[in-house]
């Protein structure tokens, strides 16, 4: 049960993953996908969590920081290696992220509020 808790935080943690770890996700994924379905599923129902509304902001500002470091490059289309570059310049510009997350929490909020009032009309 422990082991099986911590596999779990791992996968929400976001780094990079070596090949063997991104091949073990995957095994867990097959056993653990419909499962996560289903809770998403109810989860889109509700509103969600500060928690998770802040996790939003932090992907979002990851997202915008990776674009400003790679100009005009996709991430998705970069070679591991290169990922792996990109995810240790952005680990220096923590501090910097923790700003724009901030700014983007609101946003993020007002788009979740939003989403409920069109959910909620149909």
């Amino acid at each position: 049960m422990k082991s099986n808790l911590i596999e779990r935080i791992n996968l929400v943690l976001e780094k990079p993953l070596t090949p063997q770890q991104r091949r073990k996700r995957g095994r867990i994924m097959k056993r653990l996908g419909k499962k996560i379905a289903r809770k998403r599923k109810l989860a889109l129902k509700k509103k969600a969590p500060k928690e998770k509304i802040e996790k939003r902001a932090a992907k979002q500002a990851k997202e915008i920081l990776r674009s400003k470091i790679l100009k005009n490059k996709k991430y998705d289309d970069l070679p591991f290696s290169a990922r792996l570059q990109v995810d240790k310049k952005l680990d220096q510009k923590k501090a910097l992220l923790k700003r724009i997350t901030k700014k983007l929490i609101p946003i993020v909020r007002k788009k979740e509020l939003q989403r409920l009032q069109s959910k909620n009309e149909k």
